[in-house]
C-alpha cells in the first residue's frame, strides 16, 4: 500500500513537471502574493497588465526558456513604473540574455554555464513618459539629423545648430533636446559613426562578428524586424541612447526615472553611480510561492506539491564588458 502511494505521488509530480511553462506562469500570476504586488503598483489596471504579461510570454519562445518567476520579477519592475511591455508600443521590453553564470559541479569545482535571463529594459518612449510625469519639463525631443542640417556644434557651451538646409534623406546623426520649466536647456548630438562605436562597445547583444561598418549601414536601412535591440531597430535604439544619456546627465530625475536609468545601465554590471545607489528597485522572490495546480483534463484544482528548494549554487553574472555607460541592449 505504501509503495502504491509513493508511486501515485511520483506520477503526480511527473505530471506537474511536464506542465507547459505558460501554465506554470499563469498559476504563479494567480498567487495571492503576486496579485497583491501588481495591485499595489497598478491598481484597477492590474488585470490588463497581467494579461499582457501572459500574451508576451506566450508569443516569445525565448522568454519561455526562462524561469517563470524571473519573468514575473521583471514584469513587476515595468509595473512599478507603469510602463506597458507590449513590444509594439515601444515603452518597455523584457529581453532575454544568455548570461554566463558560475556554478558548482558535482565535484565542487567551478564551471561556467549559459543561463537564459529575462531583463527589463525601458524604451526611449518610456524615458519620455517618465520625464513627462515629473512635471518639470517644458520640451523633450529626440530625432534624426539628415545630411546638410547640422551646421555647427559648440563644444564649449554644448549648443548644436541644426538649421542647415537638408540635402538628402541620409541620416548622419541623432539629437536629443530637453528644456526645463526653470529655463535650463541642453542638447546632445551624436553622429551615426559615434553611435555605432558606442553600440559596439557597450551592447551585450552584439557579437564579435558585428562590425561598426555594419551598424552604420543599419542607420539608413529600412528595418521592419520584430527583433528588438540594435540589430532589430537601430534607429529606435539610437534615439533611446541620446535621450537616456541626456536625461541621466543633465535632466531632472524622479525616483522612477532613477530606477529606470540605473536598471538600463546595469544590464551587465552595476554602475558605480549615484543613480544606482538611489535606484527604485523591486525585490521579488517567487521561489516559495504557493500556487494552484489544475488538472488540464478535468479542470479540478489539486493540492500543489511541496516545492523543492533549488540546489544551493553560488552564481554571479560575468562582467566581461565595461558597462560604465551601457546602452542596455
Amino acid at each position: 500500500m505504501q509503495q502504491q502511494n509513493q508511486l501515485a505521488t511520483q506520477q503526480q509530480q511527473a505530471v506537474v513537471q511536464q506542465r507547459r511553462p505558460v501554465d506554470v506562469l499563469k498559476s504563479m500570476l494567480k498567487a495571492e502574493s503576486v496579485q497583491e504586488q501588481f495591485t499595489n503598483a497598478l491598481g484597477k489596471h492590474r488585470d490588463a497588465f497581467i494579461a499582457s504579461v501572459i500574451d508576451l510570454y506566450t508569443s516569445d519562445k525565448a522568454l519561455q526558456t526562462c524561469k517563470p518567476q524571473d519573468v514575473i520579477a521583471q514584469a513587476l519592475k515595468a509595473a512599478s513604473m507603469q510602463l506597458p511591455i507590449n513590444k509594439a508600443l515601444g515603452f518597455a521590453y523584457i529581453v532575454v540574455y544568455n548570461n554566463s553564470v558560475r556554478v558548482k559541479d558535482e565535484n565542487g569545482n567551478d564551471q561556467w554555464v549559459k543561463v537564459p535571463t529575462p531583463t527589463f529594459i525601458p524604451g526611449y518612449k518610456g524615458y519620455i513618459q517618465l520625464a513627462m510625469r515629473t512635471g518639470q519639463y517644458r520640451y523633450i525631443n529626440a530625432d534624426f539629423v539628415y545630411e546638410g542640417e547640422l551646421r555647427t556644434v559648440n563644444r564649449l557651451t554644448g549648443e548644436v545648430a541644426l538649421d542647415g538646409e537638408r540635402k538628402s534623406d541620409k541620416i548622419v546623426g541623432y539629437f536629443g533636446y530637453i528644456e526645463l520649466l526653470n529655463g535650463f536647456s541642453k542638447t546632445l548630438y551624436m553622429s551615426v559613426e559615434d553611435m555605432a562605436k558606442y553600440a559596439k562597445r557597450y551592447a551585450p547583444s552584439l557579437g564579435k562578428g558585428t562590425t561598426v561598418e555594419a551598424l552604420i549601414k543599419l542607420a539608413n536601412t529600412e528595418q521592419s524586424s520584430k527583433q528588438v535591440g540594435w540589430l532589430g531597430n537601430f534607429s529606435d535604439m539610437a534615439l533611446k541612447t541620446v535621450i537616456r544619456r541626456l536625461l541621466s546627465k543633465y535632466g531632472y530625475l524622479s525616483v522612477e526615472m532613477q530606477g529606470a536609468v540605473a536598471d538600463d545601465i546595469a544590464v551587465n554590471e552595476q554602475r558605480n553611480d549615484l543613480l544606482a545607489e538611489n535606484a527604485n528597485s523591486v525585490n521579488f522572490n517567487a521561489e516559495n510561492v504557493d500556487f494552484e495546480v489544475v488538472d488540464e483534463e478535468t479542470g479540478e484544482v489539486k493540492q500543489a506539491p511541496a516545492s523543492e528548494t533549488d540546489s544551493e549554487k553560488e552564481s554571479e553574472q560575468s562582467s566581461g564588458n565595461d558597462a560604465n555607460d551601457d546602452p542596455g541592449y
